[in-house]
């Protein structure tokens, strides 16, 4: 099956980054490259970009994609965590502008094998790479249910983690769970015992979310790559990150507030005493959600919120 993407709200991050002539990048997130050649289109043959993704066909399909512009591209098979130490082998060192896309690709969704859409038919792996060994399997195989139902409930939202986590574990005990149709049937049969009407999205979507951050430390990740993207940044240089669900929103608009302020002592200090100076201006007050135009194009960008902040 071919790996393809569409970029969500390619035209938003091209005007928010604002791409010049010249300028050095960073995409974070390749995905199907979609927004790494807009970019190398913006920024000509005197530019330079970084790309970085855990994902091998991802870098395979964007090196097809942009051929026309190997010369100043360097791609990198890594987790963005490690954006720092990337930027320091490879010298880039203060950047215009930063890309998260935070989004599954339309490729890892129809790689069965994956295991990313309770649609697939193939295993329960979900892993954007494969460095680490836990699995989605794994995790429904062998966590408590005290664990499962915190992972469903954290992660997912999920308002029956525990009644579907309880079920795992009736399950498990007769047969392994090894394909997302077996957990698909375990949560549709939860629902259907507390809700008689049909939900506008698959029960099972908040479970599998759920389970692929924590297989992927997704948020902790996310966390770790934002105070690195800020300091990369050259001053006026923008980072910009798109978050498909409430979780991954929160951090960014978290850290976008944190680094926007001078002080973050509690109110009842006389005096600050953090010394913490800010470094970045927030240039979207409110996210941005993709066009009417662009969700009835491609669904799977409804969710999607673009923040953009600059360094000062």
């Amino acid at each position: 099956m071919p790996y393809s993407h569409q970029s969500v709200m390619a035209e938003e991050v091209i005007h928010y980054l604002n791409p010049q002539l010249g300028d050095n990048f960073i995409d974070c997130t390749l995905g199907g490259g979609g927004h790494t050649l807009a970019i190398l289109k913006r920024i000509g043959s005197q530019g330079k970009l970084l790309g970085i993704d855990l994902d091998q066909k991802a870098i395979q399909v964007t090196w097809e994609l942009i051929k026309g512009y190997k010369n100043q591209v360097i791609l990198v098979k890594d987790n963005f965590k490690n954006l720092k130490k990337i930027a320091n082998v490879y010298k880039f060192d203060k950047v215009d502008g930063i890309l998260l896309d935070l989004g599954l690709s339309s490729g890892q969704l129809q790689d069965h094998q994956r295991g990313f859409s309770f649609l697939a038919e193939g295993s329960l792996d979900m892993r954007f790479g494969q460095q680490t060994e836990l699995t989605a399997e794994k995790v429904l195989n062998s966590y408590s249910q005290k664990e499962l139902s915190e992972i469903f409930k954290n992660f997912g939202e999920e308002s029956l983690a525990w009644q579907i986590s309880k079920k795992i574990i009736e399950v498990r005990k007769q047969k392994l769970i090894n394909s997302p149709n077996q957990l698909v049937e375990i949560i549709t049969g939860i629902y259907k015992r507390h809700y008689r009407g049909k939900s506008k999205i698959n029960p099972a979507t908040k479970v599998f979310q759920a389970l692929r951050i924590a297989v992927n430390e997704e948020i902790e990740n996310l966390k770790q790559v934002l105070p690195q993207a800020a300091s990369r940044l050259k001053s006026g240089g923008r980072l910009a990150v798109i978050s498909f669900h409430s979780l991954e929103d929160r951090v960014v608009k978290e850290f976008f507030k944190q680094e926007s302020r001078d002080c973050l002592c509690p109110p009842v200090l006389p005096v600050c005493r953090c010394d913490h100076k800010k470094s970045l201006k927030i240039i979207t007050k409110k996210p941005i959600a993709p066009t009417d135009l662009e969700i009835a194009h491609n669904p799977r960008a409804r969710s999607a919120k673009l923040r953009v902040a600059e360094k000062i």
